[in-house]
């Protein structure tokens, strides 16, 4: 359980609150009330903001001022808004601690050395109805749908020179520090730092949607923006042209990559900061949202010793995760596995992971022709973009090496017509090609506040039609509560179409068939599209109607 100067330092290095505003809620407590009970009480955070800064936070008897709290000065105490930070040993024995009211400079800075907590995901199951259809062996189904835990530990950022809990830290790096620790605690996959007139607005996307924070000052702006710009040794003069790096972070026992973004705007530079987990990788397809069906005919596909694979889908729709799942489901030590990717993300033990620097001439498809020499059994290329690399990947999966690659397609279905927009001959695809998986995300229902959907909804008829389910059927949606900050859907889940290509299919590839004869001849061999998924998974209370419809605009069906 936070105390509450962390709690304090958590929530406004996040900007989501003020310092002044901090001041005025310390005033307010009742004694022995927590500072985040006190925030609670006058309405200033919803309950699901506290509880992913500390998911203990409105247990009872949370620590106040005793312990490293926030505790009233001299000059007038918690009723006259006064407080200050103590660190352990300092709240209880007398010693005097420094008015925060007398440092406007600084952000919320402890005065001893503190250990930091703070709130990230952690694995809980999703409960799934008894009528629900099975999705996978694992009751664990979804990314970032469960509760969450404490790290415990040091913030400290490779390369930094800097501690998260040395008190003599410049109040920029402070601010940093918080920032990057919120946006782990939150659980987002990327930090927005938008510069305007007013300040600084960070937003955080959180399950694929952009949640903004309180502005920040106009005066941390440019400092702010610099720090991250020396941690990702990105070149902090140049602010004209956009720029690109990276930097690690260990907190507590776990490690984060950030690659960091820049690009000029009418008010300075917008920073955009990717959050990589090397905890989170998910190496089991069934917690993904795979049925057992498609798991088990994915495995198959991966099983095999020679032919390509395609992962299909927008920007966003994890399809690296999926590969990277599929890599660490299918490599063995008696494999050589093989990576080309733009970047590379995440690290993977046994496996060559080559970066693509096409300012030296180093494409997909020049890597692709030096890893064919690299004897290697199994070949990931982040992505087919082209002619060059469609056509030496397809003729690396004819020569005896299973290749997987992600396209960006809409359909599974689109994959093998892209294939031949782009100059492959349809004979050389029906032979290459084994299978092709298409994949959307969407937010899962909360499981904490999902309830039955009214039968006097106005769109029921209209869903319940487009996704073919009989009338008076019962649907399921979130409709928020403290677990999911308000919005009714925490975590989100795959959303899959599997194509496996067999005899009638190829065929039809062969002959050079249209987009909907294609389709055809895939149903006859029992494929499955992105609706069907979608239908099993309302029916089982993962999604709501509208999430569903949300990821399926624009689908092939």
């Amino acid at each position: 359980m936070m105390t509450d100067e962390q709690f304090a330092r958590a929530v406004h290095g996040s900007g989501l609150v003020t310092r002044d505003q901090l001041k005025d809620y310390a005033a307010q407590r009742i004694a022995g009330e927590s500072l985040a009970r006190t925030m609670l009480r006058l309405g200033a955070l919803p309950p699901g903001e506290i509880l992913r800064f500390d998911p203990n936070a409105l247990d009872n008897g949370a620590p106040n001022g005793n312990g490293g709290g926030v505790v009233p000065t001299n000059g007038g105490g918690a009723a006259a808004g006064n407080f200050a930070f103590a660190g352990p040993g300092n709240g209880g024995n007398g010693q005097a601690a420094q008015p925060m009211a007398r440092q406007p400079a600084q952000p919320l800075k402890a005065r001893a050395r503190l250990e930091a907590t703070a709130a990230i995901p952690a694995n809980v199951p999703l409960e799934m109805p008894a009528e629900a259809a099975p999705i996978g062996e694992s009751a664990e189904v979804g990314l970032g749908a469960n509760n969450v835990e404490k790290i415990e530990g040091r913030f400290i950022v490779e390369g930094g020179d800097d501690n998260d809990d040395d008190p003599t830290l410049a109040p920029v790096v402070q601010w940093a520090n918080e920032m990057l620790k919120m946006a782990i605690s939150m659980g987002a996959s990327d930090v927005h730092l938008e510069p305007n007139p007013d300040g600084l607005l960070p937003r955080y996307r959180i399950d694929g949607a952009l949640r903004s924070g309180n502005m920040l000052p106009v005066e941390i702006s440019l400092p702010l923006i610099s720090r991250l710009k020396v941690l990702a040794n990105i070149d902090i003069t140049e602010q004209r042209l956009p720029q690109d790096g990276r930097f690690r972070a260990h907190y507590g026992k776990r490690t984060f990559d950030f690659r960091v973004s820049t690009l000029p705007n009418l008010h300075g530079e917008k920073i955009v900061l990717r959050l990589l987990d090397h905890s989170s990788l998910v190496t089991d397809l069934s917690k993904l949202g795979f049925s057992k069906g498609d798991e088990k005919r994915f495995g198959s596909m991966l099983n095999r010793s020679h032919g390509m694979i395609l992962v299909t889908g927008p920007t966003g729709s994890g399809k690296t995760t999926t590969l990277y799942a599929a890599l660490a489901a299918s490599r063995d030590e008696t494999k050589n596995v093989i990576t080309v990717e733009d970047p590379v993300e995440y690290e993977l033990r046994g496996v060559t992971q080559t970066s693509v620097h096409a300012e030296i001439g180093l494409t997909f498809a020049a890597a692709l022709r030096s890893i064919l020499r690299q004897d290697p059994d199994t070949i990931l290329v982040g992505e087919i973009r082209d002619q060059e690399t469609a056509d030496v990947a397809v003729r690396a999966a004819l020569t005896g090496h299973l290749l997987l690659a992600t396209l960006h397609t809409n359909s599974a279905v689109a994959a093998i017509t892209r294939l031949q927009d782009m100059g492959i001959p349809a004979y050389l695809i029906a032979s290459a090609l084994e299978g092709v998986l298409a994949q959307r995300l969407a937010r899962l229902s909360c499981r904490f506040c999902r309830q039955p959907i009214s039968a006097d909804e106005p769109e029921l008829e209209d869903w319940l039609h487009y996704f073919d389910i009989p009338p008076g059927t019962q649907l399921m949606r979130g409709v928020g509560c403290e677990h999911c900050g308000g919005t009714g859907t925490k975590g989100r889940v795959a959303i899959v179409e599997m194509l496996e290509i067999g005899p009638k299919l190829r065929r039809a590839i062969m002959a050079q068939k249209d987009t909907d004869e294609l389709r055809r001849a895939a149903r006859e061999e029992g494929f499955t599209s992105l609706r069907d998924d979608a239908r099993t998974k309302l029916l089982a209370g993962y999604l709501s109607p509208t999430e569903a419809m949300k990821v399926l605009v624009g689908h092939e069906d």
